[in-house]
């Protein structure tokens, strides 16, 4: 039997394929339950599109006031938006159930988690997959190709290897701070908004151009909470701006090792997180 829904005598490659298995499962019995009601999920994905776009829509509307924010014009703008959006709907769409965990951790439904030989985390991370969570995703996707159409850049082969890598970089850190956040509510129990401050909030913050922001707000999301490696960092490369805070250019490249150290660290936190939690009894 395991202690936290872990198998104590299973090596580290064991625990993350039964974790990938126990993930797959559960999504798919989701997905399968989703697709039932195939008109319900179109038009829950439409609204989930529909209720994002309007944060691109607010910017659209800010830019026929100025010529620029910060210095970056719309197509900029849209650039780093839709690095944020994508990245940040890649994570929500694979993990974005974890901030019901506060919910479990109340009610005592944790409880029956822990007593199934599979992962704790693979089941809150995958419980009721949202795939509608698409249209977020998809809305980003769209920003971010009118983005690249509208904008005049001299590609080089490390640019284009960029991209990629910083998207996905990005929803790794993304990620990092959706399982930080749900470890924090085995202490608070009800953090979910706390939680949601890092993820939507920070999002919504990456959106925007780092000149709009004050220095030591930069300076924390840079390197406290690594938010800045999702797209300002990564994406001041490829637009040819200098870097946020002077950094050198090679840190353009360091999305996916920050995304991999804050994976660790959240994963540390999770096992502190998961052995302090205590029954509710009922």
């Amino acid at each position: 039997m395991a202690e936290g829904g872990w198998r104590v005598d299973a090596a580290p490659a064991g625990r993350v394929a039964d974790g990938v298995r126990t993930y797959r499962l559960i999504a798919a019995m989701w997905i399968r339950s989703t697709m039932a009601y195939r008109a319900s999920f179109v038009m829950t994905t439409v609204g989930n599109f529909a209720a994002t776009a309007l944060d691109f829509v607010a910017i659209l509307l800010m830019f026929s006031q100025v010529d620029a924010l910060g210095g970056y014009p719309l197509p900029e703008v849209a650039f780093l938006y839709g690095l944020s959006s994508v990245s940040f709907g890649l994570a929500d769409l694979a993990i974005g159930s974890m901030d019901r965990l506060g919910r479990r951790v109340r009610d005592g439904t944790l409880d029956t988690l822990l007593v199934r030989p599979a992962p704790v985390l693979a089941q809150v991370a995958a419980d009721r997959f949202g795939l509608r969570r698409l249209g977020r995703v998809t809305q980003g996707a769209l920003v971010l190709g009118y983005a690249l159409m509208e904008l005049d850049l001299q590609w080089t082969p490390l640019k284009l290897v960029l991209m990629p890598v910083m998207v996905l970089g990005g929803a790794g850190i993304f990620c990092a701070v959706f399982v930080g956040g749900a470890a924090f509510q085995f202490v608070a129990q009800d953090a979910s908004e706390v939680q949601n401050a890092f993820t939507y909030g920070g999002t919504t913050l990456l959106q925007y151009p780092p000149t709009i922001f004050a220095k030591d707000l930069v300076r924390g999301v840079t390197f406290v909470l690594p938010l800045a490696f999702v797209n300002w960092v990564p994406a001041a490369y490829v637009l040819g701006r200098p870097l946020p805070l002077g950094l050198p250019a090679w840190t353009a490249f360091v999305s996916p090792l920050v995304a991999a150290v804050c994976c660790a660290l959240a994963g540390v936190v999770w096992r502190t997180g998961l052995r302090s939690y205590r029954s509710t009894g009922s």
